[in-house]
């Protein structure tokens, strides 16, 4: 599969506090060198905003999982259109008024996390992308994703 060089922001999703399932704003500051305003996951380290794809979620409402809605994943962006986990690390993306860098594919699932034990289990640690803040700025639903540089 090759990425289309379009996607959309479906959800902005945010929490006060890490490993636990966010909720949907309408729209969200998003802080160079920070992440999204006020969300738990933001800081000055790599892994400051996470996306997870609808495609994903369709994946598992196949496999018989129920009741899958943006944020539940605890990711900040829900996107459709683009495969995000074959992007390669070093991307940059424009979303909204930001551009960001993809700076990790996946994670470690953490154990007592809030999201495997509401669904059963997570697609995040696969399919799950994370960014930094190169350029702040406002992202609300609807907004358009490009792919504005892929390392190869």
């Amino acid at each position: 599969m090759s990425n289309e060089l379009k996607g959309k922001v479906l959800s902005i999703n945010i929490s006060n506090e890490k490993g636990v399932v966010k909720t949907p704003i309408k729209e969200g500051i998003f802080v160079e060198d920070f992440g999204l305003e006020n969300d738990a996951h933001g800081g000055n380290w790599h892994r400051q905003v996470s996306l997870l794809g609808i495609e994903s979620f369709e994946k598992m409402t196949k496999q018989g999982v129920e009741g899958l809605v943006p944020g539940i994943f605890a990711e900040n962006i829900t996107t459709e259109g683009i495969i995000l986990y074959e992007l390669p690390v070093g991307t940059k993306l424009v979303i909204g008024e930001t551009i960001q860098e993809v700076t990790q594919i996946g994670k470690e699932c953490h154990t007592g996390c809030e999201i495997a034990q509401k669904v059963g289990k997570c697609v995040m640690p696969k399919e799950g992308i994370f960014t930094k803040v190169i350029k702040g700025g406002l992202i609300k639903e609807g907004d358009i994703i490009e792919i504005i540089k892929c390392k190869k």
